[in-house]
């Protein structure tokens, strides 16, 4: 049950699942300059008589993104360009907390928006380690935006790098992930590339591309976007997505052969039974723990209804498709997941077809027991990168 006594995390909403994991999911980003306890404890403070508005959820985030990115534009002015670039991270990060939760979607939103993605990529132009690139990634005549992380290259040695293919979830971003700790993983030898897909980030926003079921249809490219490039290993690419994406990277991995690994952070198995239960739960007048209100369900599918969302989502189901999987697989699933019962990520993990196979669970007592290690991105992150980092390593892959 959300909220009980004995949950030793740190719940600045106890009474509210989704706004004390809206703030943990930007306070998260703290360790790696994502995020100032400060400005998030004044924007949090600003809201505690406010809980469940989340018109001024929005406003009070947009007011500290204003309000942090102004700095940042005064010290770029003054020649200051790392106090700048700081800044714009922080900045970028308060903008796309603050929008997640707006529905239905606003122009208003949808410009703030925006000017986080400018802000973000502000800040990677003088970024120097790791360096980061804005790249489009060619997809059903369109193009996807990524951000390729380019791993340390003393670490990494010479000659062609691995790298991970990272996807969103159902309701993160490129620009949001590329804080849980990326810099990390590149200290590593390893590079990154982040992609918001259909459903996610700038492409259902700005390109019109709604959540599909057929992971494999825009994985493909992507996979052969970076193995394409000379600074990566074709033979050593892994694919992996958080949350919802525990449906994305397994289904990819099963059906593109060419992965060398998979993550999937947090683990998915039927999300159309997982769907149904949550609507049935919200007509009964039950609060199901979800990370954004239920309305953005229909918004990333392109639908109008709750019946044909939960028609779309019939094909988002991992039996008959995981078993296929051949490359190593890492399954990362916290033991008290409000969202994802642990009973269901077994039963993922237990069908997965691969030999070489671990599934982490993080307990209560060790922390990062929640959705995704909300409660401690830093114990999660740091075991998969390196899990990654020891698969992905020269002659590690069968």
């Amino acid at each position: 049950m959300y909220g009980r006594k004995d949950d030793p995390t740190f719940l600045y909403f106890p009474d509210n699942y989704r706004w004390s994991m809206g703030l943990l999911i930007c306070l998260s980003g703290a360790p790696w300059g994502g995020a100032e306890i400060d400005e998030v404890n004044r924007v949090g403070r600003a809201l505690l008589d406010k809980v469940g508005d989340d018109d001024a959820w929005f406003e009070e985030w947009t007011r500290m993104g204003d309000r942090v990115e102004a700095r940042g534009r005064q010290a770029q002015q003054e020649g200051h360009a790392l106090t700048a670039a700081s800044c714009f991270l922080r900045a970028t990060r308060y903008y796309q907390t603050g929008e997640r939760f707006l529905q239905p979607k606003s122009q208003r939103g949808l410009d703030v928006y925006a000017k986080s993605v400018r802000a973000f990529r502000d800040a990677i132009s003088i970024i120097r380690y790791p360096r980061v690139e804005a790249v489009e990634i060619p997809y059903a005549g369109k193009s996807l935006p990524g951000l390729l992380v380019h791993p340390d290259r003393e670490v990494a040695g010479p000659g062609p790098a691995p790298a991970m293919v990272f996807f969103d979830g159902f309701d993160v971003t490129k620009e949001l992930q590329y804080g849980y700790g990326i810099a990390d993983l590149a200290a590593r030898g390893v590079g990154c590339l982040i992609v918001d897909g259909p459903g996610n980030g700038e492409s259902v926003r700005f390109r019109g591309l709604p959540l599909i079921a057929e992971t494999e249809h825009y994985a493909t490219p992507v996979y052969e976007y970076l193995a394409g490039r000379p600074e990566f290993d074709e033979k050593r690419i892994g694919v992996m997505a958080l949350s919802l994406g525990g449906y994305y990277a397994p289904r990819a991995a099963s059906l593109e052969p060419r992965f060398a690994c998979c993550v999937a952070w947090g683990a998915q198995w039927d999300y159309h039974a997982t769907w149904k239960q949550r609507l049935e739960d919200l007509a009964s007048g039950k609060v199901p723990s979800l990370s954004v209100p239920p309305e953005h369900l229909q918004w990333v599918l392109g639908v109008d209804s709750a019946e044909a969302a939960l028609k779309k989502l019939e094909g988002f189901k991992l039996d008959g498709i995981v078993q296929k999987m051949r490359c190593p697989f890492l399954l990362v699933h916290g033991e008290g997941d409000e969202q994802i019962p642990l009973s269901v990520a077994q039963k993922c993990f237990d069908a997965v077809g691969s030999k070489q196979k671990t599934f982490k669970v993080f307990t209560r007592e060790e922390g990062g027991f929640h959705h995704c290690q909300v409660d401690n991105i830093t114990i999660g992150v740091h075991y998969m990168w390196d899990w990654i980092a020891d698969v992905l390593k020269p002659g590690a892959r069968a």
